[in-house]
């Protein structure tokens, strides 16, 4: 499989002081933040805390009141829809939902992003989908049809998608939201395996603490639209954020809420 061919330390992702209101809503507030090619982020948060909002800024689905946004050392701010197709040709993104269409097979699901591309041979559209389905482990599934497959395949299906176009960014919703433990351990391992064996930038986001501890090179917090911490797994361990620390051990909230509430009720 084709591998990233950029110099690992330089930046793939740039994020500068980016704010984003939805009407009276302020979903972020001056995120800044740097994802280097070949790394992995995980950026963790509560639901609303506004994760997903960045990996849509990132596509340019949506436009940022203020601050910058850098790919691959390109703007992104201020693109016409014709000029981030090129951006997002360089992309892909594996759904919460994997998203496969359920009409077609699972080898039409892999291959109709370079299908409708049409830039390459046929032959080589099939070398890319037997190739994508092998990394992911799921080479006799070709002719099965979605509605066949389990959630867990059905995700795997999904990243096996995004690796076939050859993708130099690889962004994921939630990937292991809805899994058995099985299926979420065999997921995660992928995530890795990407990231070692083929350089591939990846941004996660999770609210699963051991996902984002198990494949994530550097990590970021997200509370309510406002950067809370950036660094490693070791040193968000060690943060003495109250938020932080309430978002890795949500049991001593409550633990500590219910002794309130005894101590009030004597």
């Amino acid at each position: 499989m084709q591998s990233a061919g950029n110099t690992l330390g330089s930046a793939m992702i740039q994020f500068t002081d980016v704010s984003v209101r939805f009407g009276e809503r302020q979903v972020l507030k001056n995120i800044s933040m740097t994802v280097p090619f070949g790394e992995t982020l995980a950026i963790l948060g509560g639901s609303g805390a506004g994760k997903t909002t960045i990996l849509r800024l990132i596509e340019g689905l949506v436009q940022p009141d203020t601050g910058s946004i850098m790919v691959d050392g390109q703007e992104i701010v201020g693109l016409s829809e014709q000029q981030m197709t090129h951006v997002r040709n360089a992309m892909a993104l594996v759904f919460q939902g994997a998203a496969l269409f359920d009409s077609v097979t699972v080898r039409e699901n892999v291959g109709y992003r370079l299908w409708d591309q049409g830039t390459l041979s046929e032959k080589t559209i099939e070398s890319r989908i037997a190739e994508s389905l092998h990394f992911v482990g799921l080479d006799d599934i070709a002719e099965a049809m979605p509605g066949e497959l389990s959630g867990g395949m059905k995700k795997r299906v999904a990243i096996a998608r995004a690796l076939a176009n050859h993708p130099r960014l690889i962004l994921y919703d939630e990937p292991t939201a809805g899994l058995d433990p099985i299926n979420t351990h065999i997921v995660k391992e992928l995530i890795c395996r990407l990231h070692g064996q083929e350089h591939v930038t990846q941004i996660v986001v999770t609210h699963d603490i051991e996902t984002a501890y198990q494949v994530a090179d550097h990590l970021i917090m997200i509370h309510q639209g406002e950067k809370i911490f950036d660094g490693t797994v070791s040193e968000l361990k060690m943060s003495t954020d109250e938020r932080v620390q309430a978002f890795l051990h949500p049991d001593a909230v409550l633990s500590a809420s219910d002794e309130g509430v005894y101590s009030a009720a004597r």
